[in-house]
């Protein structure tokens, strides 16, 4: 039989009562009068106001954007595996369209506190789930989720990975918890394109299923007859929906090495040849300042960076330095060609990156229009109440 969880009372200043029963689902130290008294990870703990009355239920844990999450505001709701399951079933039954979508067997199932239990996520990928922990307080919970998992779907395999060690980087492991293990790569469909994953090494799998939207609106509408650069590619995604979508050609760039096999993978197992594609290890800066010498211009500029990155002699950090990328890019994009500038720091808002955009086109003497814009796909589920849940932006601007 479990043991019963030990519970913590966490005093909530009066300021912030209101705002965690409107539905605020993020534990934050601000908030919190004995944040001190919290020392175990995976503890739940009961949110009371000042004159000792129930607000809240959640757990302890520590990730990057505070102590934990909320779970519950009903006092007397348990928390064990019936109510992950609960979450878990719901999640699942609103990703039927996905399920049943014959082109795309990539997708997420289960976005966090967007599906109501922040701290953990659950991706699909063709019979494969894979479940991402981001602290040592949610995966303490471990056995209710996967026995919950269990019951409510067929699998290959369940796959995980904890990205939750004391430095902040991703623990490596096999990352195997049941089923049969997988022989990688596994290749799964989006959108009727094949990407190669890996569920067994590192931190990434080989695509951001986030940009689904995006790429295919490259591949349906933009690429055609168009020459792409792609920057901070990873493993080409972006480069291979443009390929697949017409492009005369593409240019992938990025600092990893390991970028180089691995774009060539997702080429050759769509059947395109990448000889006849660039595909550039380099520091997207350095290949900005190689492209102006060499006077090269493109009629499409991808640019996506990570929020934060750095190279040897550059740190790049989204909030700072988008509006110098984007001056880059403006650099090399031919008149009336687009450029896709996405980010997905949680830090600002769509507002605030197009106030990056208006104000590097008007320090670079030129004009544009936006044309569409993306946030997340609906499997990224996101609530109003925790607007940072809802990081992606994406905005197509023509140069004009």
């Amino acid at each position: 039989m479990k043991k019963m969880r030990q519970e913590v009372s966490l005093k909530v200043k009066s300021k912030f009562v209101n705002k965690f029963k409107k539905g605020y689902p993020l534990i934050f130290k601000e908030a919190i009068m004995n944040i001190g008294d919290l020392k175990e990870e995976g503890v739940l703990v009961k949110l009371i106001d000042e004159k000792n009355k129930f607000i809240a239920r959640g757990y302890y844990g520590k990730q990057n954007k505070g102590y934990g999450w909320i779970l519950t505001l009903k006092e007397n709701e348990k928390i064990n595996e019936n109510f992950f399951g609960n979450k878990i079933s719901k999640a699942l039954n609103q990703r039927t369209g996905l399920y049943n979508d014959p082109h795309t067997n990539a997708f997420r199932v289960f976005n966090g506190e967007g599906d109501g239990i922040g701290g953990f996520t659950i991706d699909y990928y063709n019979e494969y789930y894979l479940i991402n922990w981001y602290s040592k307080g949610i995966y303490q919970f471990q056995e209710d989720v996967i026995q919950a998992l269990k019951k409510l779907v067929p699998f290959k395999a369940i796959y995980q990975k904890k990205r939750f060690a004391e430095d902040g980087k991703y623990i490596e492991e096999d990352g195997f918890v049941i089923g049969e293990r997988g022989t990688f790569p596994i290749i799964v469909k989006e959108n009727g394109v094949n990407f190669a994953i890996y569920l067994n090494e590192g931190a990434m799998v080989g695509v951001f299923l986030d940009q689904r939207n995006v790429r295919k609106r490259i591949k349906d509408q933009y690429a055609k007859g168009k020459t792409v650069l792609n920057t901070f590619s990873y493993t080409g995604a972006f480069s291979v929906f443009a390929a697949l979508g017409g492009a005369k050609k593409t240019t992938s760039v990025d600092l990893a090495n390991r970028s180089l096999s691995k774009t060539i993978e997702q080429f050759s197992i769509n059947e395109i040849d990448y000889e006849a594609h660039d595909i550039v290890v380099e520091d997207v800066f350095h290949y900005f300042k190689y492209a102006v010498k060499k006077e090269l211009k493109f009629d499409m500029v991808i640019l996506d960076p990570p929020s934060f990155a750095k190279s040897k002699n550059f740190k790049f950090s989204a909030g700072k330095d988008y509006k110098d990328l984007l001056k880059n890019a403006i650099a090399i994009t031919k008149e009336q060609g687009v450029i896709v500038a996405s980010t997905n720091c949680a830090t600002f808002d769509m507002n605030k990156f197009k106030g990056f955009i208006h104000t590097a086109f008007g320090e670079m003497n030129e004009k544009y229009k936006i044309l569409e814009e993306y946030s997340l796909p609906f499997d990224f589920k996101t609530i109003k109440e925790f607007e940072e849940g809802n990081y992606l932006k994406v905005v197509f601007i023509q140069k004009i």
